[in-house]
C-alpha cells in the first residue's frame, strides 16, 4: 500500500482519559483499554436519512450499516446546517473540520489551509492528543490533506467526472445512453478499480497497519458515494428491478419554485434528470442510488471486519454520517440544494465501548458533533472556537435535551429554515413565499399550512427564532425586510 507520512513530531504525552467521561458512559477502568479510545469515522456523501434498511426503508439493502444500527446508538434526527455553495458539501466539510456554524465558516472557508496551521482543526487537535490520523478518499476542504493526517491515500475530489450522456436521462420512450456499470463512463471507475472499492483496500490496510502500533487511531474515510455518477457493478444494479422501487410519496413533476430558490436546470444537480420529472426517471434514478450505497455498504462491511479481525475493536468507537441528504425524486427535486427533511437530514449511528446497543435517540443534532465528541473522547478541550457539542452526554443519558431546541436551514441567500417542536418554517425570500409544515403529522412535507389564519402566531414565534439563529450562526441575510408580516 503506498501511503505517504507526514507524521510531525509529537508535543507531550498523552493525557488520561478523563475520570468524569467515565462515569458519564458508565465504564469500569477495567473495560478501558490502557489506551485512549480509537475513533473510526466513516462519511457518506449525499446519502439520505430514509436510505438504511434498519431504519424500515424496505427498498433498500444495507446489512453492514444494519450492524451499526443494533450494535450501537442512532440518532435519528441529524442535521446539516445548510450551505453557501451549490456544493452543500463544502460547507458541510469545512464545518465538520473547524467546528464552526455555518456562515462563521464560510468566513474562513478560502483561508482553512491557515486554519489548519495553527492547529484549529480536527485532525490537528487529535494528533497533539497522541494520536496516528489516517485518512482516505473525498476531502472537498480548502486544506491540505497530505499534511491535515499523518498516513494519507487517494485524496478523493468533491465528485468523479461526470459525462454528458450522464445528464438529462432517462427520457421516456427513448434508449437510455448511459449505463450505471460500463466502466467506459469512467467515474467511480477512473483509474480502473472503483472507488469506493479503492477506499475499502485503504481501510483494510490502515487498519493492518495500526494493529502493530501503540498509539490509539483516528480514521477518517470518507466515501464519495452515493453522489453521482451513481455506479456500482451490475450485480448490486440488478438487485433493484424498477417494479421493486416505489415512488416517493410526495412526488411531483415540477417543484414550483424551483426557479427562485436556486434550484432550476441550470443547476448542476438539478439537470441529472429530465424536466418536468417522469415516474420512470425517478424510478431509474432511484434505482441507481439504492445500488451504490448497497455496494459502498459491502466496503464498510469490509472495514467492520477488518478492524475487528485487528483486535481494537473493543476500544474503538465508530461513527458513521453523511455530509447531507439527497432529493433523488422527492418534491420534484434531484439535488441537495433545499431545506426539505430529505436533503438536510442524514444518518448518524454511533457503536463504541458502553454505547447501548438498538437505542434510538430523537433529539436534534447537527451531523458536525461528532468533531467535539471526539476530542472530548480523547481528552480534549473544547476549543474556544468550537460551536458544536459532544454527543457523549446525550450518549449515556446523562443529558436528555437536546443542545439545539431549535434547527436552523439555509441555502444561499435564497432559503431559509428553522425547525422548533414538531413544525418547520420554510422561507424564500427573493419571492417572499413561506412554507410551514407539521413534521410529525406531515414528515414527507407535503400539506403546507402557510396561508393558514390559525397559523400565523406560530408562524411569528419560530419567526423570532429564526431572527436569533441568524444571529448565533452568522446570517447577515435580513429576511425581516422579505416578511414584515412576520415580526
Amino acid at each position: 500500500m503506498n501511503i505517504t507520512d507526514s507524521k510531525s513530531t509529537r508535543t507531550g504525552f498523552s493525557r488520561v482519559f478523563s475520570a468524569l467521561i467515565l462515569l458519564l458512559m458508565g465504564l469500569s477502568q477495567s473495560g478501558l483499554a490502557a489506551s485512549k479510545p480509537n475513533i473510526l469515522y466513516i462519511f457518506a456523501d449525499d446519502q439520505c436519512y430514509e436510505t438504511i434498511r434498519a431504519f424500515g426503508y424496505t427498498d433498500i439493502e444495507t446489512p453492514n450499516l444494519d450492524r451499526l444500527v443494533r450494535n450501537g446508538t442512532t440518532f435519528t434526527h441529524a442535521y446539516n446546517m445548510g450551505s453557501w455553495s451549490g456544493a452543500v458539501c463544502v460547507a458541510s466539510r469545512t464545518m465538520l473540520n473547524t467546528g464552526r456554524f455555518l456562515w462563521h465558516a464560510e468566513k474562513i472557508y478560502k483561508t482553512t489551509e491557515t486554519e489548519r496551521k495553527a492547529g484549529r482543526f480536527w485532525s490537528e487537535y487529535l494528533k497533539g492528543a497522541g494520536y496516528d490520523t489516517y485518512f482516505s478518499g473525498k476531502w472537498h476542504v480548502r486544506a491540505d490533506a497530505e499534511k491535515a493526517f499523518d498516513y494519507v491515500n487517494h485524496v478523493r475530489p468533491g465528485m468523479p467526472n461526470q459525462t454528458k450522456t450522464g445528464y438529462n436521462r432517462p427520457i421516456d420512450g427513448q434508449p437510455d445512453p448511459w449505463s450505471p456499470y460500463d466502466p467506459k463512463f469512467e467515474g467511480f471507475w477512473k483509474g480502473g478499480k472503483h472507488w469506493s472499492e479503492v477506499l475499502g483496500d485503504d481501510a483494510v490496510g490502515y487498519l493492518t497497519e495500526s494493529a502493530k502500533r501503540d498509539n490509539p487511531f483516528f480514521m477518517y474515510l470518507a466515501f464519495n458515494a452515493p453522489h453521482d455518477p451513481r455506479q456500482s457493478p451490475k450485480k448490486f444494479v440488478d438487485k433493484y428491478p424498477l417494479e421493486r422501487i416505489k415512488l416517493p410519496e410526495n412526488f411531483q413533476s415540477e417543484y414550483p419554485y424551483k426557479d427562485d430558490i436556486g434550484c432550476s436546470p441550470k443547476l448542476r444537480d438539478e439537470h441529472l434528470a429530465p424536466f418536468p420529472r417522469t415516474p420512470n426517471s425517478v424510478k431509474v434514478n432511484r434505482q441507481e442510488y439504492y445500488a451504490i450505497i448497497t455496494h459502498m455498504d459491502t466496503q464498510i462491511g469490509r472495514i467492520l471486519d477488518a478492524l475487528k479481525e485487528s483486535g481494537k475493536a473493543d476500544n474503538t468507537w465508530i461513527f458513521f454520517t453523511a455530509d447531507h441528504g439527497l432529493a433523488v425524486g422527492h418534491h420534484g427535486l434531484i439535488g441537495k440544494q433545499n431545506l426539505y427533511d430529505h436533503s438536510v437530514r442524514v444518518p448518524f449511528m454511533v457503536v463504541g465501548p458502553g454505547v447501548e446497543k438498538g437505542k434510538k435517540i430523537d433529539t436534534a443534532i447537527y451531523l458536525q458533533d461528532v468533531m467535539p465528541t471526539s476530542l472530548q473522547l480523547a481528552g480534549v478541550d473544547k476549543p474556544a472556537h468550537v460551536e458544536f457539542n459532544s454527543l457523549l452526554p446525550l450518549i449515556s443519558g446523562e443529558r436528555k435535551k437536546t443542545y439545539y431546541p431549535r434547527v436552523y436551514g439555509a441555502y444561499l441567500m435564497l432559503q431559509r429554515s428553522v425547525i422548533a417542536g414538531n413544525h418547520k418554517l420554510i422561507l424564500y425570500p427573493k419571492i417572499k413565499r413561506a412554507r410551514l409544515y407539521n413534521l410529525k403529522k406531515d414528515p414527507m412535507e407535503m400539506k403546507d399550512l402557510a396561508d393558514q389564519k390559525k397559523q400565523q402566531k406560530r408562524m411569528k414565534r419560530l419567526f423570532a427564532h429564526l431572527l436569533k439563529l441568524q444571529e448565533q450562526t452568522g446570517d447577515e441575510l435580513d429576511v425581516k425586510q422579505a416578511f414584515p408580516e412576520l415580526l
